[in-house]
């Protein structure tokens, strides 16, 4: 499917919030109400993007997040996809490098992260598993901007949760008739639930949609006090950065740059390099998404 600047613009806008209503797209995107309704309901139907309601992983009690990079014997391919089969893991690609599998894995707490990597290091085909641990997030496009805190949920909360995220634009009417409740209440619920950082709505976009049919991984060094502060801050305002996180381990920042072209990745990652308080970086191409499932409530 060709997309013009203007699907390109809406795609934009849902990633941001895939609740906003079709008035303030149409608004922001300069069409017609119906215009922008009709073009929204294209790029769904034709599986450009899926809007779904995301859930902050500490609501299911997954708290520890990290990296795994995986070396193999014989081929990648059945490993990445054994691993796929995980509910811990969110995110799993074929790679070309040393260690051709990448995943996420998201668990409970490090005892589960431990015992977990321990299951993966005796899969078949598995010659090691190198872990690096998240300490705080810096870009994700996916998790909700506030986390929660001491958030206690019902069942009509799971409910809730369970039809948004099948579908992240279900009107009120339609979410309160599947849960019997009214719509006001439903309404109520839903936006107590988005202020505290429980979940949230936003498209998840087919690869390379937005010109960023390559991605690469790296794994970034830096050097500590306000050098390394101002790295990270340069980070963040790269537009090619998709996803960061600061790490402990082998990694200081671990994360995620996409271009159009593999010219486009690698001026990224030159530009990474060039930050101030940057002194070391690995990358890696990725090949072939595997998995991506940040939209699953038991994962």
């Amino acid at each position: 499917m060709n997309l013009d600047t203007t699907d390109l613009a809406l795609v934009h806008r849902l990633q941001e919030d895939g609740r906003t209503s079709y008035e303030t797209l149409a608004a922001q995107v300069g069409l017609s109400r119906a215009a922008a309704r009709a073009r929204a309901l294209r790029l769904i139907e034709d599986g450009v993007v899926r809007i779904v309601g995301v859930i902050h992983p500490a609501v299911q009690g997954r708290t520890v997040s990290a990296h795994v990079a995986i070396a193999v014997d014989g081929p990648a391919a059945p490993v990445a996809r054994t691993v796929a089969e995980l509910s811990e893991a969110v995110f799993v690609t074929l790679t070309a490098g040393q260690r051709p599998v990448i995943a996420e894995l998201r668990t409970t707490d490090f005892d589960a992260l431990s015992g977990l990597v321990a299951d993966i290091g005796r899969l078949p085909g598995v010659r090691g598993v190198d872990t690096t641990p998240y300490t705080r997030v810096l870009k994700d496009p996916y998790l909700p901007v506030t986390s929660p805190g001491a958030v206690t949920l019902d069942e009509t909360d799971h409910a809730i949760l369970r039809e948004l995220q099948s579908d992240g634009r279900m009107s009120y009417a339609e979410l309160a008739d599947r849960i019997a409740m009214s719509a006001a209440a439903a309404r109520s619920r839903s936006l107590r639930l988005l202020e505290a950082g429980v979940f949230r709505v936003a498209a998840l976009v087919r690869p390379g949609t937005l010109g960023m049919g390559h991605l690469a991984g790296f794994a970034m060094r830096r050097s500590g006090g306000e050098r390394g502060a101002a790295g990270v801050r340069g980070l963040l305002a790269t537009d090619q950065v998709q996803f960061a996180t600061e790490c402990v381990g082998r990694a200081d920042v671990i994360g995620t740059v996409g271009g159009e072209t593999l010219a486009d990745v690698l001026g990224s990652l030159e530009k990474l390099r060039a930050l101030k308080g940057v002194h070391g970086l690995e990358s890696w191409l990725h090949l072939e998404l595997v998995k991506e499932r940040y939209d699953s409530l038991t994962g």
